[in-house]
């Protein structure tokens, strides 16, 4: 009998097939002993393993690339942290086997990073499957990951690791669900980024049969189990209908009465510049710098480094907009040489703009990199701070951008409901707002966004979100000043509308879901969308507040 569950959708498509489970168990080994002239050889094990499993990570990373290939060699790190080695060593000392001492040394760790803020705690699922591979490496038994098919099938998972996501074969991999994650976990990113319709937070999705048939939409977050024939074929025609509309689409992002919205792209460095050319991109809405600095917590990289780095992304757009977010650190993005180490909740503390505030010195060489990597090029320049409360914030890192000479637009991001709710105060120091829907849901629900169990919070169609939103889209308006939106609920079409109906002036997404918004978008007036965002506000609930919309727009 047909039934249908429902998870978070995060990835635009259609997939049906039948099920097959990630292979991601390693047993436990057994805690034997092992004799004192048999520490040394056992060590020597261990420190083959962790970088034969660290060059794996890194191979798959160059494969991969973009955003994949900085997440890949992050979990490298992880593998070949020092003070991890160094327990391992401690435990093979003392009588422990190479694989029974690296299972508790890393059991260790992992209670470290679930109580190190929320970035590090969402970060568990990165090291258990670093931990997998090196103990399977040590007992000889097949690595986890992706299982073995001839035949496509839809894959179903706790949670998927990146170094099984990043290499996903889709002529195989239909599409995704797992029980944990969450809109803007790893798992999710990537998959909008492969193309692969997926379903994330899915409770229970374990517990469906090897073999069963399921219909996953990755837009609505349904997962059909057994699905009629009827459902398949209205499921595979709708599909059908996007993909022949995503065809039909070129050019800059408008509403059907040619009501402008520039569509652009979110990207992380050089690397991802040649999927946003590819998929038209109209410029950057969020360059985020960040994945510069964590190549090295230690220190910061050089000006001239940066310059190089930035350069790149900004000859790729010559007469376009480049929206970049300066080093936006701390709380999920620590790093050792500007964040503090001690502090108690991380993401209620010192970070983004108040960071680099308290580190001026940092702050000045980013905009001076920017400065130099800008002479001589037609791109439109546009800089904002992330994390900013109110319009003391503003002030202060408009001054620090003419203090250094920038030639740039300085904006600010809205993350923080504060920002949101006094937009036309911040608006009087800054020229254009941002809103990263992603850490403002966080903080208007006090939901972390790492965690699969309060997903719901982290839905961006929670009216409370889109009320901000509206705020700030009319606080620009009414300063004749620009509000985009550069979190994932952009990546959303049928959210798209909406927010071009609440007022946001700009969408900046992955480069995957340029073409699905721009050919959602293209399907409807301005009034339209104006309709639909005025039926989502007056609801109660996500699931309401996208129901609505979708009725004004379908003309139910």
């Amino acid at each position: 009998m047909e039934t249908t569950l429902r998870g978070v959708g995060v990835s635009h498509g259609v997939a049906i097939g039948e099920v097959r489970h990630m292979g991601t168990t390693v047993l436990e080994p057994p805690a034997k002993q092992t004799r004192a002239e048999d520490a040394s050889r056992e060590q020597g094990r261990a420190r083959q393993a962790v970088e034969a499993v660290a060059a794996d990570l890194n191979a798959r990373g160059q494969l991969a690339g973009g955003e994949a290939q900085a997440v890949l060699e992050a979990q490298a790190m992880m593998a070949q942290d020092p003070e991890l080695m160094a327990d391992i060593e401690r435990r093979v000392a003392v009588g422990s086997t190479a694989e029974r001492a690296a299972y508790d040394a890393f059991a260790s760790y992992r209670a470290l990073l679930a109580g190190a803020g929320e970035y590090l705690a969402g970060r568990v699922a990165d090291l258990d499957d670093v931990r997998n591979r090196i103990v399977a490496r040590l007992l000889g038994v097949p690595m986890p990951g992706v299982p073995d098919s001839d035949e496509p099938y839809v894959l179903i998972a706790r949670d998927l690791a990146p170094a099984d996501t990043a290499l996903l074969d889709p002529s195989l991999v239909l599409g995704f669900v797992t029980e944990e994650g969450g809109p803007t976990s790893h798992s999710a990113i990537l998959a909008r980024a492969l193309g692969v319709p997926a379903v994330v937070a899915l409770a229970g999705a374990c517990e469906l049969a090897e073999g069963t048939v399921v219909a996953v939409d990755g837009s609505t977050g349904e997962v059909f189990v057994e699905p009629s024939g009827e459902k398949r074929a209205a499921l595979t025609a709708a599909a059908a209908e996007r993909k022949a509309a995503l065809a039909a689409s070129s050019g800059p992002g408008a509403t059907s009465d040619g009501h402008r919205v520039p569509l652009l792209a979110n990207v992380g460095g050089p690397g991802d510049v040649a999927a946003a050319v590819e998929a038209g991109a109209e410029g950057v809405g969020l360059f985020r710098t960040e994945f510069l600095f964590l190549d090295d917590s230690a220190v910061a990289p050089s000006e001239d480094k940066q310059v190089a780095a930035y350069r790149q992304v900004l000859e790729a757009f010559p007469e376009g907009r480049v929206v970049v977010r300066v080093l936006d650190a701390g709380a999920d993005k620590p790093l050792d040489f500007l964040t503090p180490a001690d502090e108690p909740n991380p993401a209620l503390g010192v970070r983004g703009l108040r960071s680099l505030l308290d580190h001026p010195d940092v702050l000045r060489t980013q905009l001076r990199a920017l400065a130099r990597a800008a002479e001589g090029l037609p791109v439109h320049l546009e800089v904002m701070a992330p994390m900013v409360a109110d319009r003391q914030d503003a002030k202060a890192f408009a001054d620090a951008c003419r203090a250094a000479g920038l030639p740039a637009k300085f904006g600010a991001m809205v993350e923080i409901p504060s920002a949101a709710l006094r937009a036309r105060s911040v608006l009087k120091e800054v020229e254009f707002l941002s809103l990263g829907t992603n850490d403002l849901a966080q903080y208007t629900f006090a939901a972390d966004r790492q965690v699969g169990a309060v997903a719901r919070w982290q839905d961006p169609w929670q009216p409370a979100l889109l009320d901000l939103v509206a705020s700030a889209a009319e606080a620009a308006r009414a300063e004749g000043k620009s509000c985009g939106v550069c979190g994932e609920a952009a990546a959303d079409p049928l959210l798209a509308c909406v927010l071009t109906g609440l007022g946001v002036t700009s969408l900046s997404m992955g480069a995957a879901s340029i073409p699905y918004v721009r050919a959602t978008l293209g399907k409807y007036t301005l009034a339209q969308c104006e309709r639909a965002a005025a039926a989502a506000r007056a609801t109660d609930s996500a699931e309401a507040a996208r129901g609505a919309a979708q009725g004004v727009l379908s003309g139910e």
